[in-house]
């Protein structure tokens, strides 16, 4: 075969030319580029780990903007936090300042006015937000958290920055945890709030040693005393109990009486039952946090020798009196109080004597609200009741019929918004007797209270909830009556159209309260509670539940409301109360001393949010850092997956350049050869 040139020049040049320019041009585009590849096609391998490597990238960002979104909250939060400490502990000098028994009234109503100044400035750092969104809000940043009464308008929501894969880290401060939050440690202490003496004839406060005889100054001796408990347990177990004394027994020994009513034992104290410097009785829970302790006495002897002191019946003391001067001028029956409410008498045509009931009172009354005093609290949870709460999560079921409502009837007692008196009862009964239903005039016609299951039926006892319980005293308050007693579309009717006429709700401590539509200062008045309220007969089931109570004062709960509070410990220190005092005043208030203890229960509850926030603060931060140095690595190891290694590339390209010119070279020689070098 013959050898031309054309065939050296292909073999020589055309295949090299083609892949030397090839390599060439990749060199050149990675210096270019400064990447190892352009397209995936260019390196498979290559080109899925960028982009993993890639996606990767992204989310570390996209964890590092939202964690260093949510530090931001969580580090103004810590500041607002150390101004709510350093308000509170000035808050805390001037109750102390007020309360060590030097300060005339000029002096006391300047403490007062910077109390409530302190107290503005609470409400500020409250309202506190950032680019518009406020700081205690929940998740509701845009609603103010805190009114000028001091209610919180926010929810319980926590918000969470992105912080990796399935992991959050929240970084707000509710509203809900800070100003309405429940401290576990903290032990419910409740106090009654008559100053007592220790003889009816003096003003000398009672000491412990004291004896019955001189406690009740019972001119008659021998005789017997009887004092009437009422109260709730830690666990929420309703009791009363008749607590006879005899002249010689003193008030500590009444004081063990009511501490063995409530559970204590010889070896085991479930509370602490004292006399603070005042005489008031003071009772202190010394089991798990709970809020449903409570506590109410009333004392009674019979100067005239009789045993009208001796009742089955708290209404049998209406014929007493508390002035023991009119007593010893005409022997009679002598009542002393423990516990003092603004409330009146719920059951008609009696005139009791202030602090004789316990929870058969009335409502209180403001414009166009009518609102009761004691919370609903559910026995599990320690909880606030909500609307779908149903009353069996409550009441009390040990008594009655143990472990049901069945058999349970409350009275709903007042006068509509027409100012027409009413008289309902509330009969709890299970489905098998006919259901749950309410009745205005004693039994003789019975509305059904109608479940929301199909079929429609009577609700019953044990499912009956607050809404169902609310929408009956809607009805009866509004004066509306179903059309017929047992028709569920009757039923409904009704319900919607008293809405237009008032609402009744639970508030956000669980408390029930009505409104009346139709009027600025509304004629209602209202009072619901157990039928066995007031019966001590022997054997008789205490109630179930309350609704309001003229019951002991609370100095500590488990459950906190900061503003609630604050307004409490200042009225104090503006009626000049050092002790809780019955006499003047806000009767309900609890005095400066316990202000104290209160100030230091709310200041504990506040450093324990504050840590909380410390702590998210400081998760958020090492979330940053980390997240920092995951972007690094990773776009390290990115850069040495795709990036070009420039001094590498270069020294490629040098000798592919080389090569080049050597291939050039060789085939210009081989062109300049004649076919006589070939022969």
């Amino acid at each position: 075969m013959r050898v031309t040139s054309s065939m050296y020049y292909k073999s020589l040049y055309g295949e090299n030319n083609s892949q030397l320019n090839n390599k060439l041009f990749d060199v050149n585009k990675q210096i270019a580029s400064r990447l190892k590849i352009q397209y995936a096609k260019d390196g498979v391998s290559v080109f899925t780990e960028t982009m993993r490597l890639d996606n990767e990238i992204v989310t570390l960002k996209q964890i590092k903007k939202s964690t260093e979104s949510g530090y931001k909250v969580s580090n103004q939060t810590d500041i607002v936090l150390n101004e709510f400490e350093d308000s509170m502990n000035r808050m805390r000098t001037l109750l102390l300042q007020a309360a060590n028994g030097t300060n005339d009234e000029v002096s006391l109503n300047a403490v007062a006015s910077e109390l409530r100044g302190i107290e503005e400035h609470f409400k500020n750092l409250a309202n506190t937000s950032i680019n518009g969104k406020h700081l205690f809000s929940g998740s509701t940043v845009d609603i103010k958290p805190i009114s000028a009464d001091g209610t919180y308008n926010g929810n319980n929501m926590a918000m969470k920055a992105f912080s990796g894969l399935n992991v959050q880290q929240q970084y707000n401060l509710t509203g809900a945890e800070l100003f309405l939050g429940e401290e576990v440690l903290t032990r419910r202490e409740v106090t009654s709030n008559v100053i007592q003496a220790a003889n009816a004839s003096t003003s000398t406060v009672v000491a412990g040693d004291s004896t019955m005889s001189q406690f009740m100054g019972d001119v008659n001796s021998p005789n017997e005393h009887y004092f009437y408990l009422t109260g709730v347990k830690n666990n929420g177990t309703a009791f009363k109990q008749q607590i006879p004394m005899t002249d010689t027994e003193t008030v500590d020994d009444l004081l063990t009486k009511i501490g063995n009513a409530y559970g204590n034992t010889p070896s085991v104290k479930v509370v602490n039952v004292s006399l603070n410097s005042s005489g008031q009785i003071v009772v202190e829970d010394k089991m798990k946090a709970s809020s449903k302790l409570d506590f109410h006495l009333v004392g009674a002897t019979d100067f005239s020798g009789g045993g009208a002191a001796n009742v089955t019946s708290i209404d049998n003391l209406d014929s007493g009196s508390t002035d023991y001067a009119s007593i010893i001028a005409t022997p009679g029956l002598y009542v002393r109080e423990f516990v003092k409410s603004p409330y009146g008498s719920a059951a008609a045509g009696i005139t009791n004597i202030d602090g004789l009931l316990y929870d058969r009172t009335q409502f209180s009354v403001s414009g166009n609200t009518v609102s009761s005093d004691v919370s609903q609290i559910m026995k599990t949870t320690n909880a606030f009741a909500t609307p779908s709460t149903k009353i069996s999560e409550v009441a009390d079921v040990s008594q009655g019929t143990a472990g049901t409502l069945d058999g349970t009837q409350f009275k709903l007692a007042g006068t509509n918004v027409n100012g027409i008196a009413f008289d309902v009862q509330i009969d709890f009964k299970n489905t098998a007797g006919g259901g749950s239903t309410f009745s205005p005039d004693g039994g003789i016609t019975n509305y059904k209270i109608f479940n929301i299951e199909v079929p429609r039926a009577a609700v019953d006892a044990d499912k009956m909830t607050y809404q169902q319980l609310m929408d009956v005293i809607n009805m009866v308050v509004t004066n509306q009556f179903p059309a017929t007693t047992n028709t569920d579309t009757d039923y409904d009717t009704t319900v919607s159209s008293s809405n237009f006429a008032g609402t009744t709700s639970l508030s956000y401590d669980g408390k029930i309260k009505f409104g009346d539509l139709s009027a600025a200062n509304t004629k209602a008045t209202i009072a619901l509670y157990d039928s066995n309220s007031g019966d001590f007969t022997a054997g008789a089931d205490a109630s179930v539940m309350s609704f309001n109570s003229n019951n002991a004062l609370t100095i500590r709960d488990p459950k906190t409301d900061f503003f609630k509070s604050i307004n409490e410990m200042i009225t104090a220190v503006e009626n000049y109360k050092l002790y809780p005092d019955s006499k003047s005043g806000d009767i309900r208030n609890i005095g400066m001393e316990n202000s104290i203890a209160r100030m230091d229960s709310l200041q504990d509850h506040v450093f324990g949010a504050h840590s909380l926030v410390g702590a998210q603060s400081n998760a958020l931060t090492l979330s940053i850092e980390r997240t920092q140095l995951l972007e690094v690595s990773t776009m390290t190891l990115r850069s040495s997956v795709i990036d070009t290694d420039l001094a590498e590339a270069s020294l490629a390209l040098t000798q592919l350049t080389l090569n080049y010119e050597a291939m050039l070279s060789t085939v210009g020689r081989v062109s300049k050869l004649s076919l006589v070098n070939y022969l």
